[in-house]
């Protein structure tokens, strides 16, 4: 059977899955079950849950302005695209791990709770309405609000709770960061309908946090028909019911060309005052678009994508100016640099440090030698980024005595010979005694070969062969979680209180599918996360942070490249959106999704003035509500 037929026949089965797995509706009247007490969670139970040791958020003025904006409007279709399908729109499990994961989690599932937009604490409904701690901070109890339904129209119960853990805990969904997570906790337990409770192992700061906020929920009445591997299987591209403001219909995945997010009119909590202005398009579309750099931005500049977030340097100042840009000179099309407090995160080249040669650390070395950002920063990105020595780059934990390497040829061939590389072959490429040369190759998505060229060539110079294979994103992502690499470009989104286990656990380094691509094990880094686990006093864990941050830069799994602390949007003039424009700590295009809007107002506006030829208010390129926001709060 050839490839091609091959290719056929999934492509076949994947689409008859899609339409294959819808699921059925049952009515159940609102509110709660009237056989379930006020002390196990049923009605009454708001008036006596303080005596019982619970507590909610009680929303002010000041918070509620963070929760969107009371003038915002649903409607429209918003169009965003992507550059790859993802492998599976599951949300957990073996591949499940991309960001097009993490939109259809973050729309379509509830955790128990949401962090608070303004202190990034787990302390707002979602699908709890009320929680409790023990003293000792090692039990939690949860009170499922009785108005909770999934899309099937069944009741949100304790029984979801448990049942969603058993899943994420069966490790045959091939996700070990999954039992990272949640083998934190002893089984919870459906105390009642509504009441769930669970015993963490360990005393630790973020239990409370993970398994609130961090642990969106399945329904026990589909998740206990499958085991894991049946779960991988049937849910690779269908969803089960569940209970956020979006739902994905099997309909809308169009396989490796589009899928689409459509606002749920029943969404149980749609008028809570979290949600209220909120989740405002009615459905979100995303067009995939492979291996072409060029073609996103061309459609946009069309009118076929409302946004776009601007990515290249030379493109931000060379191209999206008024002077070859009608649009942004006549203020149709918006330009801004918006600034935020979410952490940089890194970037970089990441090493398999299982492999040649990236086993050594004098190899490791000199890469980061010559790896010159700084003369990138400035001929390639026009001096728009900064240069970045810290896994922990722009938060509490950073280190500022870590290394740092930028260009120094000599200390890159000090390094090289330490390594056993000092003489070149023919084809000028440094040979160890052995004749075995210096070279590796280096998986790339062909539109990103302007970052990784200049990187290759500089290498070259100084007798290292870095190879560039094209692939595709999908395979690309792949390949490294399942440590089939050598070196890749590393890019992560950064956190305000990182989870710093899953990358650097010791356990995690020969396991596939997590976080640990570069196979770090380091005894002392081992106890310090335990340290930094359980450490609730916030001076002494940032201590301990540093200390991590300094071994784990010494050890050097990535070389780190360059960070911005802003976000660049183009976008059509026809949204509406809060003062601040994007979340405090969130800071990029999550918060479009979340809290922008079409302005009736402004699209007439557009097309009259785009009809007509006339202009609009341009205003300031650059947003700094948050940075000042921290001047007077702070």
């Amino acid at each position: 059977m050839s490839k091609c037929t091959i290719y056929l026949i999934t492509s076949i089965l994947l689409i008859f899955s899609f339409l294959s797995a819808e699921f059925d509706y049952v009515t159940i009247p609102p509110g709660a079950d009237p056989a379930v007490s006020a002390e196990d969670g049923g009605n009454g139970f708001e008036k006596i849950a303080a005596s019982l040791g619970y507590q909610t958020h009680l929303f002010t003025d000041e918070d509620i302005k963070f929760f969107g904006d009371e003038k915002a409007v649903k409607g429209g279709l918003l169009h965003d695209f992507a550059s790859r399908f993802p492998a599976t729109m599951r949300l957990f499990g073996k591949e499940a791990n991309y960001l097009e994961n993490y939109w259809i989690e973050i729309l379509c599932y509830e955790p128990l709770l949401e962090l608070h937009p303004l202190t990034y604490e787990p302390n707002i409904p979602r699908l709890a309405s009320h929680w409790k701690i023990s003293d000792d901070k090692k039990k939690f109890w949860f009170r499922i609000n009785p108005d909770a339904r999934w899309a099937d129209g069944r009741r949100v119960t304790a029984d979801d709770v448990v049942a969603t853990w058993f899943l994420r805990m069966d490790e045959t969904i091939l996700d070990p960061s999954q039992q990272v997570s949640f083998g934190k906790f002893e089984e919870p337990v459906a105390e009642s309908m509504y009441i769930v409770s669970v015993v963490a192992k360990d005393t630790e700061w973020k239990n409370f946090q993970i398994f609130a906020s961090g642990m969106s929920i399945l329904p026990a009445y589909y998740v206990d028909q499958v085991d894991g591997s049946e779960y991988l299987e049937k849910y690779q591209f269908s969803m089960m019911p569940n209970s956020g403001p979006y739902i994905l219909k099997n309909k809308d995945i169009i396989n490796q060309e589009s899928y689409k997010l459509t606002r749920r009119d029943d969404f149980w909590a749609k008028d809570h005052i979290q949600n209220r202005y909120r989740f405002n398009f009615d459905a979100i579309s995303w067009f995939v678009i492979k291996d072409n750099a060029t073609l996103p931005f061309e459609k946009f500049k069309k009118g076929e994508f409302d946004y776009f977030e601007v990515s290249r340097s030379a493109r931000w100042v060379e191209d999206c100016v008024p002077e070859k840009m009608d649009a942004i000179d006549k203020g149709w099309m918006k330009k801004h640099r918006i600034f935020s407090d979410k952490p940089s995160g890194t970037s970089g080249y990441g090493f398999n440090m299982r492999k040649f040669p990236f086993y050594d650390k004098n190899i490791r070395y000199a890469f980061g030698y010559l790896y010159d950002r700084e003369e990138m920063n400035e001929k390639m990105y026009y001096n728009e980024y900064e240069m970045m020595h810290s896994w922990f780059s722009g938060t509490m934990y950073e280190n500022f005595d870590n290394r740092k390497f930028l260009f120094n040829a000599d200390s890159a061939i000090h390094y090289l010979k330490l390594a056993g590389f000092e003489k070149k072959n023919k084809d000028g490429i440094l040979i160890n005694k052995q004749g075995t040369p210096l070279s590796f190759n280096i998986n790339i998505q062909k539109t990103h070969a302007y970052m990784v060229t200049p990187v290759q060539n500089k290498l070259r110079q100084y007798g290292v062969d870095m190879q560039i294979v094209n692939m595709d994103g999908t395979t690309q992502w792949k390949n490294q979680q399942e440590r089939n690499f050598t070196i890749y470009q590393h890019a992560f989104t950064g956190g305000v209180h990182p989870s710093i286990e899953q990358w650097f656990r010791s356990d995690l380094a020969d396991m596939n599918d997590n976080n640990n691509f570069f196979g770090f094990k380091n005894d002392r880094v081992d106890q310090l996360i335990k340290n930094y686990n359980t450490e609730f006093d916030l001076d002494k864990r940032i201590k301990i942070g540093k200390e991590i941050d300094y071994i784990v830069c010494e050890i050097h799994p990535v070389a780190f490249g360059i960070k911005r602390l802003y976000r660049r949007f183009l976008y059509w003039d026809k949204f509406g959106y809060p003062e601040y424009m994007i979340d405090r700590f969130v800071g990029n295009r999550e918060s479009i999704f979340f809290l922008w809007w079409f302005d009736p107002e402004k699209e007439a506006r557009l097309e009259t003035a785009m009809n007509n030829d006339t202009s609009l208010p341009v205003g300031d390129v650059d947003i700094k509500f948050w940075p000042n926001w921290n001047k007077i709060n702070d």
